[in-house]
């Protein structure tokens, strides 16, 4: 009988302690580490963290390479950079760093030392763990060959490093928990299908409309969760008006599916969409804004969607898009794209600099 859990669900348990301002340890041969969110981090833990520091000098901040270029850091990692943290830096240190709230307010930040040579797989990984708990991107890690002893002494989540690591870069598996038929204004023939992910991530649903043929291409939608478009009906994005339209369409023509991803914010959850916001209100547009929290332009997960369509029988879509990156990953997960169906919706004075930036940096076909 196995009851322990697997490595999905220690990541998961590891998400969910990061969120929370615990530490997590990663174990490796030889090797490990500990590491904390820097935006969950309290005063406390840190001293803490510094009195297992021995030697001194093994604790840094892991931050993007993205964040690095903001802070004029050297990303000697490439896609990372590992900052020294100074004996006399305390939580304000860190969090400053790791957040671009107070950047034009203090516009010099740093010097920074930057580590250079050495393996940083431990502090990627940090970064991708706090990354995947949509926390702002930046881990303080202490390497110490010790991890595994003191997660144990201290009840902290331990995880494999390669095993994490691998873990991460795959999407999880969905199952669909339950559908039900649902009257919606645009046809009464809906029905909601809610799939719940094996790592304990959020739930992405599918509204079927109609009785949509599994052997012809049909209507279909990636919608990205934007509660503040969708909901709020906020002038700052054209999110809500593309998912009436969709659904509008689907209506008219007696079937579609509208595939509805929990992925808020191109995939950075809806507390670093308001850091975009407040950053785009200082003068940054969306990407600029992405980099300096520290995150790509784009950080969702298409693969979901294709995965979605295959396990309800579809394998041919008439794609509703303006985006060529939905089309590109649906036709590399095995769903054949057979028209783009254009969705110019929604340009309001609010959003005709975001929209301008999504043709220009993202190559959307508005």
């Amino acid at each position: 009988m196995r009851l322990a859990p697997d490595i999905t669900e220690r990541i998961a348990r590891a998400r969910a302690d990061l969120r929370m301002g615990l530490p997590v340890a990663l174990c490796g041969a030889g090797t490990g580490a500990l590491i904390m969110a820097a935006e969950t981090l309290s005063a406390a833990r840190l001293d803490a963290l510094r009195g297992l520091d021995a030697a001194g000098g093994a604790l840094c901040l892991a931050i993007t390479a993205r964040r690095a270029e903001t802070l004029k850091a050297r990303a000697y990692d490439g896609d990372i950079a590992r900052l020294e943290v100074p004996e006399d830096a305390g939580l304000a240190w860190v969090q400053a760093t790791a957040s671009p709230e107070g950047d034009l307010a203090t516009p010099m930040k740093g010097p920074y030392a930057a580590r250079r040579g050495g393996d940083a797989a431990l502090h990627r990984l940090g970064i991708e763990l706090v990354k995947s708990a949509r926390l702002l991107p930046a881990a303080l890690v202490l390497e110490t060959p010790d991890a595994a002893t003191l997660a144990a002494e201290h009840g902290l989540t331990a995880l494999p490093s390669v095993e994490a690591a691998e873990a991460l870069t795959e999407s999880s598996p969905l199952r669909e928990v339950i559908s039900a038929r649902v009257p919606l204004r645009v046809s009464e023939a809906g029905r909601l299908h809610v799939f719940r992910p094996d790592d304990g991530g959020e739930e992405h649903y599918a509204v079927e409309i109609g009785r949509p043929n599994r052997a012809a291409p049909v209507l279909c939608r990636l919608h990205s969760a934007c509660f503040t478009g969708d909901l709020l009906g906020s002038l700052k994005c054209d999110c809500g008006p593309q998912l009436n339209a969709a659904l509008a369409q689907m209506g008219q023509e007696g079937a579609g599916i509208l595939l509805y991803l929990n992925q808020e914010g191109r995939g950075i959850g809806l507390a670093n969409k308001m850091r975009a916001y407040s950053l785009q209100d200082q003068g940054f547009d969306t990407v600029e804004a992405n980099h300096r929290l520290g995150f790509e332009d784009d950080e969702r997960d298409f693969r979901i969607g294709a995965r979605l369509l295959s396990q309800m029988g579809f394998g041919a879509v008439r794609l509703m898009t303006n985006n060529p990156g939905k089309i590109e990953m649906m036709e590399r997960c095995g769903i054949t794209v057979t028209e783009r169906v254009p969705l110019h919706v929604g340009q309001t004075d609010e959003n005709r600099a975001y929209l301008a930036t999504k043709a220009a940096k993202s190559g959307h076909m508005l």
